[in-house]
């Protein structure tokens, strides 16, 4: 799951890209409202976290400017505005979400996998589940028939991704974009190694096996072949 942070205070932006990688998350920093715009209107996210005080565009242009060029991409805005006015003049921005500052990292954790949950219209829930195998999204656990599964950082974001898209067959380049943010390199076997340790966690000790490879197409996560 790739976020965009448009934060122009350097330790505030820390705070956040350093929390949301260790939850596993591809994270795109900038410091500016133009060039947050530039990453926005052109590249793919699954969420924005943006403060409303930048330099050059303030938070609320950009989120107009990115409802206008119909980029959906949900967005959670921060601001150390605590008005009630202040929040509403943001979400009729087109803004998702409002956390004020000073907040705990937790809450915008919280908020920003709400975020992603509904855009994926997948049900307000803390967890993701298929056949036996269950994932905690809050306290970043898996368990399969309730042995809970040992998985790095990145192995649980390419689980995440693939039980988002359940049933769906997932390209190498989609996986790469979403889970690691790297451009397409057909010469990377980076994906078909994290697969294979993580096919080796979740199904070699299980009769019923969820991930399965579609040659020259991708992956997909299912409950039956």
């Amino acid at each position: 799951m790739r976020v965009l942070v448009i934060e122009d205070d350097a330790k505030t932006a820390s705070f956040i890209v350093k929390g949301l990688a260790e939850a596993g998350y591809i994270v795109v920093h900038v410091a500016d409202g133009e060039e947050g715009l530039f990453k926005a209107l052109n590249e793919s996210f699954d969420a924005a976290v943006i403060d409303v005080m930048l330099p050059r565009l303030d938070g609320l242009q950009v989120i107009q400017r990115m409802r206008l060029d119909k980029v959906n991409t949900p967005v959670l805005i921060l601001s150390a505005r605590k008005t009630l006015d202040d929040r509403v003049d943001g979400l009729r921005t087109g803004a998702d979400d409002y956390l004020v500052k000073p907040f705990a990292f937790t809450e915008l954790l919280v908020r920003v996998q709400a975020l992603i949950r509904r855009a994926h219209r997948t049900p307000e829930t803390t967890t993701l589940s298929a056949a036996d195998l269950e994932v905690d999204l809050v306290r970043r656990i898996a368990r399969r028939s309730g042995k809970k599964i040992e998985l790095q950082p990145r192995e649980f974001a390419l689980l995440e991704y693939l039980l988002r898209n359940k049933g769906r067959v997932v390209s190498k380049t989609m996986i790469m974009e979403h889970v690691w943010d790297y451009n397409f390199d057909p010469q990377t076997n980076v994906v078909e190694s994290r697969m294979y340790r993580l096919r080796n966690k979740i199904d070699r000790d299980f009769q019923t096996k969820l991930l399965h490879t579609i040659r020259g197409v991708g992956y997909v996560l299912e409950e039956a072949e």
